[in-house]
């Protein structure tokens, strides 16, 4: 099929497909395969369509690298439990006597401090606190919120991460804009108008000190937890495995808050951020691969046998399986939604709407609803800024403007939405993950506030679309 085509209405089936199943069964493994048949038999592919959009899908850099990423990543997290560095990190923390909402603090700031990786992020925020918010009873749906809330919507808005890197590339050779530099400053100049990410980041703080009031599935989650102590409900499935959730400390070695949780830590963020500034991509994937190795060699050095450490490391890379299997199938769903045209399609039945007022709160609603359906914010970025932004620059004749800075804006937040919500979104998954909650009821109780958020974003766009327009 060429490129440029696509199935029609039909091409939206396997992705909203996906979604209604995953809510209506809370079972996302089941949604993606039977979206995927779906989708692969709509292209007339046959029975054997699956396994080859399996192999066309995973056989990447691109799912090796996350792979690989979510490997290491269990393995550093199997080594925080097995050297109770975890433990230590909950003990410090108590022992300064922070209340409930003090405790939910401490997971926003951390989640904002990692702002280089929306990855690490989420899964070092879960991971790390987890311990700590189940003793204060705040329920896993609410610690995955807040690890969810600061990993995407703050990486896109600060120009040290790759996200940044992304855009801006996508904006060299649109209008004026010829080189990296001006590249980036046009996307400096665009963070002010980012409007979903930094009101998301705003609102879980918010919501944690009770300025912004509980409401729907995450008021009666932390009711539960409060009230009868279950921090996630009765018949949940945490996407954590048990060989993380249950591994207790090696017995009768002595470890070292500093050399077991810190110091990787430490490896974990110099590298990406050092890797990134010296190479421009931040190789978050060796940084675990480095503090994995450099916390096995510590932990030896402490007397835990070789034997035990191996079978941490592999108990680790077990424990994050349901969650690469998710990944995996909603790569190929992704990959799908690309070969069968979904995000031209969605663009081809909303391009004659777009004006110099509208523009702003049309792309974003666009990317929303690409970013939503496919689980992907920079394939959205890839395909609304060539676009949008384009359609921009026509409406100021090839001037930089605020209109312009409005609408790069508007294809990162729309973006960020779906990532930030899509029960299809790795960072999504990674989050669930991360805090060992139910996917599902992680994506049912933040998807309220993800949406009342992009709601008023879509309005303040309209009324900026207005006001740029008027001043113009």
């Amino acid at each position: 099929m060429d490129p440029q085509m696509h199935y029609g209405l039909l091409s939206l089936l396997p992705a909203c497909l996906a979604i209604v199943l995953a809510f209506a069964t809370r079972n996302t493994v089941f949604s993606l395969a039977v979206a995927c048949v779906v989708g692969v038999s709509i292209m007339g592919q046959g029975p054997l369509g699956f396994p080859t959009l399996l192999k066309r899908s995973l056989g990447t850099t691109d799912f090796s690298w996350i792979l690989l990423l979510e490997l290491f990543i269990g393995t550093v997290i199997a080594f925080f439990q097995r050297t109770g560095a975890i433990r230590n990190f909950t003990a410090w923390v108590e022992a300064r006597a922070l209340s409930r909402v003090r405790v939910q603090l401490v997971g926003w700031f951390m989640g904002m401090f990692v702002f280089f990786s929306d990855y690490f992020s989420p899964l070092f925020v879960g991971s790390t606190l987890r311990g700590l918010t189940d003793r204060y009873r705040v329920s896993r749906e609410k610690l995955a919120y807040i690890a969810d809330s600061t990993s995407a919507p703050v990486s896109v808005l600060v120009p040290i991460t790759g996200w940044a890197v992304f855009i801006s590339g996508l904006l060299i050779g649109m209008g004026p804009i010829d080189t990296a530099g001006e590249a980036m400053q046009a996307f400096v100049y665009a963070v002010p108008f980012n409007l979903y990410a930094w009101l998301s980041v705003l609102v879980v703080g918010l919501v944690i000190v009770g300025v912004v009031p509980l409401f729907g599935p995450l008021k009666r989650a932390e009711a539960r937890a409060q009230n009868e102590g279950k921090v996630f409900r009765d018949g949940a499935d945490p996407l954590l495995g048990e060989e993380l959730t249950d591994l207790q400390p090696f017995e009768g070695v002595r470890t070292h808050l500093f050399l077991n949780f810190v110091l990787p830590v430490l490896i974990v963020i110099g590298v990406a951020v050092s890797t990134f500034v010296v190479m421009g991509s931040a190789k978050t994937m060796e940084a675990f691969l480095a503090a994995a190795v450099v916390l096995g060699v510590i932990m030896r050095l402490q007397g835990i046998p070789l034997n035990d450490i191996m079978k941490t490391a592999t108990a680790g890379m077990k424990g994050v399986m349901p969650a690469i299997l998710i990944l995996a199938l909603a790569y190929s769903l992704n990959q799908l939604s690309k070969e069968m045209g979904t995000a031209d399609y969605i663009v081809e039945i909303s391009r004659d709407w777009l004006s110099p007022t509208l523009l702003p709160a049309i792309t974003f609603l666009l990317a929303a609803l690409i970013a939503f359906a496919t689980g992907s914010s920079w394939g959205t970025f890839a395909i609304m800024m060539p676009i949008s932004v384009p359609v921009a620059f026509v409406f100021t004749g090839d001037t930089l403007t605020p209109l312009v800075y409005a609408t790069i804006a508007a294809v990162a937040g729309g973006g960020v939405f779906g990532d930030h919500c899509s029960p299809l979104s790795d960072t999504t998954v990674l989050a669930s993950t991360g805090s060992a909650c139910d996917h599902m009821d992680h994506v049912r109780t933040q998807i309220p506030y993800a949406l009342a958020v992009a709601l008023v974003s879509l309005a303040i766009y309209l009324l900026v679309g207005v006001t740029l327009v008027d001043i113009g």
